[in-house]
């Protein structure tokens, strides 16, 4: 049986990314089904076609320029949430204070006080509370 499978998919696309994002979301979507969302069946349904339309499939060079989109749509949003939590983490830590004289941003650790701050462009040097 095994042998009949491989030879079955021999020359198809198979399994990527793509796919195993259109699979999670049609299990989640027929897992809101059960709660009376009928949309959400529906959407079920479509995505699990167009996983295993993608998956047999022959036209391989289609299907992984649609991959290749896909991860940089994802690279995309990874991105960009990656940038937010490390400006949040980042902003916890420290005060981002700009010298009054050049405009130039320093960075100043939180909780220590009032303290005087030289600005390393300009040799300027201002008091803040940090």
């Amino acid at each position: 049986m095994r042998e009949k499978i491989q030879r079955f998919m021999y020359g198809r696309y198979g399994m990527d990314r793509l796919n195993q994002v259109l699979m999670y979301g049609a299990f989640g979507c027929l897992i809101f089904s059960l709660f009376g969302i009928g949309t959400c069946y529906l959407l079920a349904t479509v995505a699990l076609f167009c996983a295993y339309f993608r998956m047999f499939s022959r036209n391989v060079r289609q299907r992984t320029q649609e991959n290749q989109w896909y991860l940089r749509q994802e690279m995309k949003v990874k991105g960009f949430l990656k940038r937010g939590t490390d400006t949040f983490r980042r902003n916890k830590a420290y005060h981002i204070y700009k010298c009054p004289q050049c405009g130039q941003k320093l960075r100043v650790p939180r909780g220590k006080g009032k303290i005087a701050i030289s600005c390393k462009k300009c040799g300027n040097e201002f008091i803040r509370r940090s």
